[in-house]
């Protein structure tokens, strides 16, 4: 498989997976590809939010567990070990993140905020996996604990200042 080291939207289009790894062109932003991943993830948490708890947790299993796949895919077609532009893990993290919370503007910018940080600032454990666990796994894996800390610092906001979730 050859290395393509400039994916474009044509690309893309050509190439599912890698336009799942690449979270459907958010990815390829100039400017902060991470961010803007994770803000294109936001559109799809009122959908999830339909779901019952079981729906959703199944869904999230099952895109986590892809995820390893399609991270992976995407790095090994990218050339590189984690390319800024693989967004996916992104959108499993703040899926997980935002899992069972009201859709609200509040609780939407709150997780958005709390996740970024978790996500750019990899405090341990976080960064541990980062650095220790290679290939889809690892891309996916440090994100996915960002998610859950960041469900947990959201609960407790909720419980610490009597918040409704």
């Amino acid at each position: 498989m050859t290395a393509l080291l400039k994916p474009t939207f044509s690309s893309l289009r050509k190439d599912p997976i890698l336009l799942l790894g690449l979270g459907f062109g958010s990815g390829l932003s100039p400017f902060a590809p991470g961010t803007a991943g994770t803000v294109l993830a936001l559109l799809f948490v009122p959908l999830l939010a339909l779901l019952s708890t079981g729906y959703l947790l199944a869904v999230l299993l099952v895109a986590s567990l892809a995820g390893i796949y399609i991270c992976g895919y995407a790095a090994h077609k990218l050339g590189a070990k984690d390319p800024s532009s693989i967004v996916w893990d992104e959108f499993v993290g703040l899926w997980i993140a935002l899992a069972g919370f009201p859709v609200s503007s509040f609780w939407l910018i709150s997780g958005f905020v709390v996740f970024r940080c978790f996500d750019i600032l990899k405090p341990w454990p976080i960064s541990v996996l980062d650095r220790r666990v290679p290939g889809g796994l690892g891309i996916m894996l440090d994100d996915i604990l960002a998610g859950v800390m960041t469900w947990l610092v959201l609960r407790l906001m909720a419980s610490v200042f009597g918040l409704s979730v």
